[in-house]
């Protein structure tokens, strides 16, 4: 027997502890020798497969290739969920609003929108018409898949060549997404997006689908949608019955449907088609002896009289239809009258007076495009400029976001009275002042000392609203900041406005329309003012189915009445002896404020009267540098000479909280105009008082409404006798139009 000691726990732990480290240790040492193995296994196939000079550059490229592929993929994929995200699944059956628009005084003023008529296929469209509209638009229309990079690279040359845009370089495909899908906007997003939709219309549709979707979708001046209504304007037949020197006028009308229309330029349209025929010629459609007789008879279009269409504020307005629209606010009918408020006689001279401007001054301070907006102290926008030329550019300019320069400050001021810092008469110190590492300068470069707070407003002094931003905030300029916002917010502005220390001198981004709004929160006394486009509507019937003054929502009052007056009398000191003089229309008392950006990229003036507010905006496109232009030059010009014109014969209301100016008539007179001409007739429509108009306004609904209860009583008597009378083709059409 064995008497020795029987281990202790621990020695038995011990024991243990090693038979596991040495079956670890030995289980890693196979491990590593078998993996050895493997890979010099590995190794002997792989030095099989080596390769050597040029096969080996082909494979490093292929496999770079592929890893810039799959980056590349993920970041198209990023780009191209964006633009899918403009479809729906709906987007080719559901029916498009065709809508006509009427100015405040009833009359047309244009169409938008299309009226589907799937009645004509594509091959009843004229032969040499659809030769002449791709030989100019996407030759290698059937040999792209929706983009056409050789299309692109050969106007990119011919442009190169002729120093300015003589051929686009998108498809058709492309234009027909833009058309269906996005705005004029010109920016980089819109033509990313435009491309990927192009791609994907392409595997959605055939060619010739697409090709009839585009030549029914596209606008093509007068109002007219698609090529089958064009010809109907401009020449009065159908689309089937067209020549070839009118199908190539039409062909032309494409890309510059404004520039090139006969009835508003006939030589351009001419010329034009001249071009298209030589396209078609060049293409190999033609030959040159088949083009000549409609080289030496070129088209005559319908002799039409040459109304002014206001476009820009059709394509704002029939954004805001299409709003209302999709919000569910108008049924389902998608046939709609709508009168505007828009003044016909006022949209001609804001149009008249910024082309005259640009041309008097636009070379000498390098300026090349103006926007302005002028409306209703209550939102009714009675007009809109959009750019120089709808013809050139349809991209609309008072949409557009530019730096507001000073012309911001009027909402640090009314943020500042709001929460009780100042009055009109506070004194306050012009003197450096820095956030961080950012000290803002005034114009000159130079610090004034102490002044009340109404001078420092007039002259536009830049420290007293940082130092505004820095009181706000009980000594921190980001919280004040928030406060600025939420009351520039509470007035009307619409847009995104980035947050920074230069925030209060006007650095974030607002459009000329939302200053328009926010400074007509002042001129009616505190209430906010959403700018409108339509006063009613009426569906296909003729039936009143929305009216401004009762289904919108009343307007809230989001400034105090005496914040109110402390403001209009500091705009009013900037009007009268300020930075914006020039705008002054004595004796009609006004207010407003000017603003001008860094490098003088852009130049505002916005203001108002008692009856009319109005922004204007002047600068570049590209955002370039003008010649020194400020707020106070040619935009106070601007302002002065528009509105100076819309309160000729109408009775001059009071701004809120300012007090009359002494021996102020109660109608203002045109600039030059001989005594007692603003009673006399007038051939502006603005010879109607608001008051007047309202009246008759009111009786023409009375009897609208009259009219309907007529047709409501009618009706089961109709339809007691429709029973025995054949049905025409008016069933159902009762009405006013």
């Amino acid at each position: 027997m064995d008497f020795s000691p029987e281990p202790s726990v621990w020695a038995r732990l011990r024991r243990v502890a090693l038979d596991v480290d040495a079956w670890i240790g030995a289980s890693l040492h196979e491990a590593g020798r078998r993996a050895s193995d493997a890979y010099e296994r590995f190794a002997a196939r792989v030095d099989k497969l080596g390769l050597s000079g040029g096969q080996r550059f082909v494979a490093d490229l292929a496999s770079e290739g592929m890893t810039l592929g799959a980056a590349g993929s993920v970041v198209l994929l990023a780009l191209a969920i964006p633009a899918f995200r403009e479809t729906s699944d709906d987007w080719l059956k559901k029916p498009e609003l065709a809508v006509t628009f009427l100015n405040r005084y009833g009359e047309e003023i244009g169409k938008r929108g299309i009226r589907h008529d799937d009645s004509l296929s594509l091959e009843e469209y004229p032969d040499h018409f659809i030769k002449a509209v791709l030989a100019t638009e996407d030759r290698r229309f059937y040999d792209h898949y929706g983009i056409d990079p050789l299309g692109t690279f050969r106007a990119l040359t011919a442009n190169a060549r002729a120093s300015g845009v003589v051929q686009g370089g998108s498809s058709i495909t492309q234009q027909l997404a833009k058309n269906l899908f996005l705005t004029n906007e010109r920016s980089l997003e819109r033509k990313i997006k435009e491309a990927f939709l192009a791609l994907w219309l392409e595997s959605r549709l055939t060619k010739q689908d697409i090709l009839k979707l585009y030549l029914e979708r596209a606008y093509m001046g007068g109002g007219a949608f698609g090529a089958a209504a064009a010809a109907e304007y401009f020449f009065g037949k159908s689309i089937k019955d067209v020549t070839l020197a009118e199908g190539a006028m039409l062909a032309g009308l494409f890309k510059a449907p404004s520039k090139y229309a006969p009835h508003v330029n006939l030589p351009a349209a001419r010329a034009r088609a001249n071009d298209v025929l030589s396209n078609m010629v060049e293409a190999g459609f033609l030959s040159e002896g088949q083009i000549q007789a409609a080289r030496r008879n070129p088209a005559t279009p319908i002799d039409r009289r040459r109304d002014p269409t206001p476009d820009y504020y059709l394509d704002w307005a029939f954004g805001e239809i299409k709003d209302m629209s999709d919000r569910g606010l108008l049924g389902d009918d998608r046939v709609l009258t709508v009168k505007t408020p828009l003044d016909s006689a006022i949209q001609q001279k804001a149009e008249a007076t910024v082309e005259s401007m640009l041309r008097q001054h636009g070379a000498s301070y390098r300026a090349k495009q103006a926007a302005m907006v002028l409306m209703e102290p209550d939102g009714a926008v009675r007009a809109m400029v959009g750019g120089r030329d709808y013809g050139q550019s349809q991209f609309n300019r008072a949409l557009a976001l530019r730096q507001p320069g000073s012309s911001f400050k009027t909402y640090v001021y009314t943020a500042a009275l709001i929460h009780g810092r100042y009055r009109p008469n506070t004194v306050v110190t012009d003197r450096p002042v820095c956030i961080g590492n950012w000290c803002p300068n005034n114009y000159g470069r130079s610090y004034a000392g102490s002044m009340p707070l109404i001078t420092a407003f007039a002259k536009s002094i830049n420290t007293i609203p940082v130092q505004m931003s820095i009181e706000l905030g009980g000594g921190n300029a980001k919280a004040g900041r928030a406060k600025i916002v939420d009351t520039a917010r509470k007035m009307g502005l619409t847009t995104p406005l980035q947050d920074s220390t230069s925030l209060p001198i006007g650095s974030a981004e607002v459009t000329v329309l939302d200053q328009a709004a926010g400074y007509s929160t002042l001129a009616n006394g505190g209430r906010k003012a959403k700018p409108y486009a339509a006063v009613e509507i009426r569906n296909s019937h003729g039936d009143m189915i929305w009216r401004q003054d009762r289904n919108a929502p009343p307007a809230e009052q989001v400034i105090p009445a005496q914040v109110v007056a402390d403001m209009n009398l500091m705009l009013n000191a900037v009007v009268e002896a300020g930075t914006g003089r020039r705008a002054d229309i004595p004796p009609i008392r006004a207010g407003g404020k000017t603003g001008t950006t860094n490098a003088y990229k852009d130049a505002w003036f916005v203001g108002f009267t008692g009856n009319y507010v109005a922004a204007v905006w002047y600068g570049n496109d590209e955002s370039t540098s003008m010649n020194n232009m400020t707020g106070g030059t040619v935009p106070a010009m601007t302002w002065h000479e528009v509105m100076a014109f819309a309160h000729q014969g109408i009775e001059i209301k009071p701004i809120p909280g300012l007090p009359e100016a002494p021996n102020r008539p109660a109608v203002a007179k045109a600039p030059g105009a001989q005594p007692g001409a603003a009673d006399a007739p007038q051939q502006s429509a603005a010879t109607l008082s608001r008051q007047s108009f309202d009246v008759l306004s009111e009786i023409e609904r009375s009897f609208s409404e009259s009219r309907a209860r007529r047709r409501l009583e009618a009706a089961p008597r109709k339809e007691a006798a429709a029973a025995d009378a054949p049905l025409s083709p008016q069933s159902g059409r009762t009405g006013l139009p």
